[in-house]
């Protein structure tokens, strides 16, 4: 568990250069220190906690609190899978009973690339019921003011019309390589409708495209595309051998960089008021192919070898194409970071963390 924003920081006396003995007359120090508890109290008025924490969004997350996007009011709190077993109802609650958290920023979930999602649809889908199921139904008990939790373009229909929008989600069944997993995350939209409709909880979502950034999963078999074609080019280069890539790259993605997601989940956080879930995605205009992505992680990587596509892989679901113009409508000036730079940090920092990396 690592906690940012602490009290000290935030000190009207440190930030004067003023302490409080020289602030205080000898017979009022303690009439100031309860003044001082008194602001303590005031500042921290809103404990945040993560639970996936130390995830890919969860580590995005916390770097950008911690670079500024942090406010005196908040306590953050981030939560690993080390501190509970989410998929445990009374370790859950013992959780929420010792943070007591005002608000939370859920991301906890038993996640895969393709391939894992296709042999293990059921092992996906009762770990994320119970997990989702746990960490909402702690939050109501405990009186949470607010529930962010996150979902996946996944959880669409896989027969649908594109672009897809945030009032589709139930329209159909889901792509059939990953129905366990987008069942599991529909259902956290239909208990947020549930617990607003019966509780008055202000729990809602956000649906994020293909996330990428530092501290992703870079394992081959199961990580998801980008991440796990970062970890390929690595090795090619390493080996001297051919770069092989599964598919035939022509599935298109929107991929969103992991800080710029961590920045739209604080607004949501504080800003978003809809019990609906939005989209948080680029632009229709700014999806790539598998095969360009391929070309910008090789070329960020300075991989110089041979490039071979495996056509005997299957492709999976060939587009997901979402369109953010709810998004938009808040926020029309939100400026995302160019696909070819948040690639270029990505692999830069596998390469300087390889052997720290998931993988």
């Amino acid at each position: 568990m690592q906690r940012v924003a602490e009290w000290e920081h935030f000190s009207p006396w440190r930030r004067s250069g003023t302490s409080l003995r020289t602030r205080c007359k000898p017979g009022w120090r303690r009439c100031c220190a309860l003044q001082v508890m008194a602001l303590a109290t005031e500042v921290k008025s809103k404990r945040i906690l993560v639970t996936g924490g130390s995830g890919l969004v969860g580590k995005a997350i916390e770097r950008v609190v911690a670079e500024g996007e942090g406010r005196p009011d908040e306590e953050w709190i981030f939560l690993s899978s080390k501190d509970a077993d989410l998929t445990n109802a009374a370790d859950t609650k013992a959780l929420f009973d010792k943070h007591k958290p005002t608000h939370v920023i859920h991301l906890a979930a038993m996640v895969g690339g393709l391939f894992g999602n296709m042999k293990y649809n059921l092992d996906f889908w009762r770990n994320n019921v119970h997990i989702n199921d746990n960490v909402l139904h702690s939050a109501y008990e405990l009186k949470v003011q607010k529930v962010v939790s996150c979902l996946s373009t996944c959880i669409f229909p896989d027969k649908t019309s594109y672009p897809i929008d945030e009032t589709m989600i139930h329209n159909g069944p889901p792509h059939e390589s990953n129905f366990g997993y987008s069942y599991a995350k529909r259902m956290v939209d239909v208990q947020n409708r549930a617990y607003f409709q019966q509780h008055g909880c202000k729990f809602t979502s956000v649906i994020p495209t293909n996330i990428f950034g530092p501290y992703d999963n870079f394992n081959i078999e199961d990580g998801h595309a980008l991440p796990g074609l970062i970890h390929k080019v690595y090795q090619a280069k390493k080996n001297g051998t051919a770069l092989s890539i599964w598919g035939t790259g022509k599935p298109r993605r929107q991929f969103i960089y992991s800080l710029d997601l961590a920045k739209l989940f604080i607004w949501v956080l504080r800003e978003y008021d809809e019990i609906d879930p939005i989209i948080l995605s680029v632009g229709e205009e700014d999806e790539v192919s598998i095969k360009e992505a391929a070309e910008s992680i090789v070329k960020a990587m300075d991989f110089k070898g041979e490039v071979i596509f495996d056509t005997t892989k299957s492709d999976g679901q060939f587009k997901k194409t979402a369109r953010n113009s709810k998004l938009r409508k808040y926020l029309p000036d939100f400026k995302f970071t160019p696909f070819v730079q948040a690639v270029q940090e990505s692999c830069d920092w596998f390469n300087a963390n390889y052997d720290l990396a998931r993988k």
